[in-house]
């Protein structure tokens, strides 16, 4: 398992750099639109669609709405519009730690089509929309400047991956949420914050980015736990669907859900606190 995941990164992150940093933003956004488009159609799992044409329907009206919501910005008030969205992305994720908090108790309260529809709009949509607006920070005079501050929350994310893995396979006593994802430790989740956290001042002493200690620190520490709640989130429905991975696209990796479920978190937690609420 842990090759396959050395050899999918190895692929993964070339791939990654080249759409962050060569790709102009309009055909990053398409590109975005694809991911987007293959996370709906996997979300179509947990709504336990079997129908190959209800989940091209789904896929198609969620797609579309994302679409709509990005195109409406560029010729309104982007700002407004950006802002609603990242902020249903708070909510959102305070009910998701309730719901992981409560599980399975609360379960018959979501398990309901228009409700699970609901979630993957308040889940995706905000990625969406937090990947485009951090890539185009300053854009107009600096096209890379954006660039660095998703690859910056990318490297958090891997980080607090990486290290809850390995803290966790060497120290790993304590369940963190055993009713939803038994194979996660809180010394798993110390090591995988800590790593960032030391990340997050290296990155503060290079002055990059040229914020205050407590907005970089602040927005940091909170996207990094959003994302292991992203992580168990996911988990959760993926139980309550009975499968293992949300698709198989990526060797060792499962499908995108499965890769990109932490930052489906972090991403909007932090395009919100570091934009707006900092």
């Amino acid at each position: 398992m842990l090759i396959q995941r050395l050899l999918a990164a190895i692929v993964l992150i070339p791939l990654v750099i080249i759409c962050l940093f060569f790709l102009p933003l309009t055909v990053f956004v398409a590109v975005m639109v694809v991911i987007f488009a293959l996370s709906a159609w996997e979300w179509t799992q947990f709504l336990r669609l079997t129908s190959r044409s209800n989940k091209v329907l789904f896929t198609c009206i969620l797609t579309i709405l994302a679409v709509a919501i990005y195109y409406l910005s560029t010729i309104t008030d982007q700002i407004l519009i950006f802002k609603s969205v990242l902020y249903i992305s708070l909510i959102w994720w305070i009910v998701a730690l309730l719901l992981v908090i409560s599980y399975p108790k609360t379960t018959t309260l979501w398990q309901n089509n228009v409700i699970k529809s609901l979630f993957a709009c308040c889940t995706l949509i905000p990625f969406f929309i937090g990947m485009i607006q951090l890539r185009q920070i300053h854009y107009s005079y600096d096209t890379y400047h954006g660039a660095f501050w998703l690859l910056y929350v990318l490297i958090l994310v891997w980080a607090t991956d990486s290290g809850a893995y390995f803290a966790g396979r060497a120290l790993g006593k304590h369940k963190l949420a055993p009713k939803v994802s038994p194979g996660k430790t809180l010394e798993g989740l110390i090591g995988g914050v800590s790593l960032s956290l030391i990340i997050t001042v290296i990155v503060y002493a290079s002055n990059y980015f040229a914020v205050s200690f407590s907005h970089l620190v602040i927005s940091s520490i909170v996207a990094i736990l959003v994302s292991v709640l992203g992580d168990l989130t996911e988990s959760m429905f993926k139980r309550e669907a009975n499968i293992k991975d949300s698709g198989h696209l990526i060797p060792g990796h499962g499908g995108i859900l499965d890769r990109i479920d932490s930052l489906t978190a972090a991403i909007p937690v932090f395009a919100a606190l570091s934009l707006y609420l900092l």
